[in-house]
């Protein structure tokens, strides 16, 4: 089933969704739309409109997102496996609950969004903002992050055991019990390093300039 430019806000269109086709909504207005449980798996949304669409206990497995996007996503207990979302605007969306296996978000502007008590075998983020994020407990070991802004973001109990962070920003982002042993951090932009962080970089690698800086911070001059 095909929705073309359509204006579908603050409809319900969970029993309009016959289970057994595919979905293709291009450039519509989903404001507030209820797909509330709906079987959306392989849909492809394009620029379209997301203003705190209700996706909760969605089937969207294999779902494409391009473009477009909004405030206030609703995917609360979702199911979401291989599914990609590249340039959306993803602000302030909920993720909690939902099932996250091998997600990826690519260039996705996710400021104020929640990801804490998510499921599933994680996700893979690129080029994104996650300023002011809440990533509380999720796993992003072994992975290669590259152009993500960290910006004030809660990562307390994240995993980053053995990940590489290249071109990304961790400037006033909390760190409580997050674990970056072996992690590689050397294309990082550490912020202002506290005690908190300190604990957390444990074992990580950085460069001799980033471990300059550290010291310096705290007093101790390098010669």
């Amino acid at each position: 089933m095909n929705f073309d430019g359509e204006d579908l806000s603050r409809k319900a269109l969970s029993d309009r969704l016959p289970a057994e086709e595919k979905h293709v909504f291009r450039d519509c207005d989903l404001t507030e739309t209820d797909l509330w449980g709906a079987s959306l798996a392989g849909a492809v949304f394009e620029s379209c409109v997301l203003d705190q669409t209700d996706f909760r206990k969605a089937d969207l497995d294999g779902a494409v997102f391009t473009g477009g996007g909004g405030m206030r996503v609703r995917f609360n207990d979702a199911d979401l496996i291989d599914v990609t979302f590249t340039d959306v605007d993803l602000s302030s969306a909920q993720f909690s609950g939902a099932l996250l296996t091998d997600v990826s978000f690519t260039g996705c502007r996710m400021i104020g969004a929640s990801l804490t008590g998510s499921r599933g075998t994680g996700f893979k983020v690129a080029r994104s903002n996650l300023t002011l994020a809440n990533l509380g407990g999720c796993s992003l070991r072994k992975e290669v992050i590259e152009g993500v802004r960290f910006d004030d973001a809660d990562l307390a109990g994240c995993d980053f055991t053995e990940a590489t962070l290249s071109d990304c920003r961790l400037i006033g982002t909390r760190l409580l019990n997050t674990k970056f042993a072996k992690a590689d951090l050397r294309g990082a932009d550490l912020g202002e390093p506290d005690d908190e962080k300190l604990r957390a970089f444990s074992g990580a690698i950085i460069t001799q300039a980033q471990a300059n800086a550290i010291l310096a911070m705290r007093g101790i001059t390098v010669l």
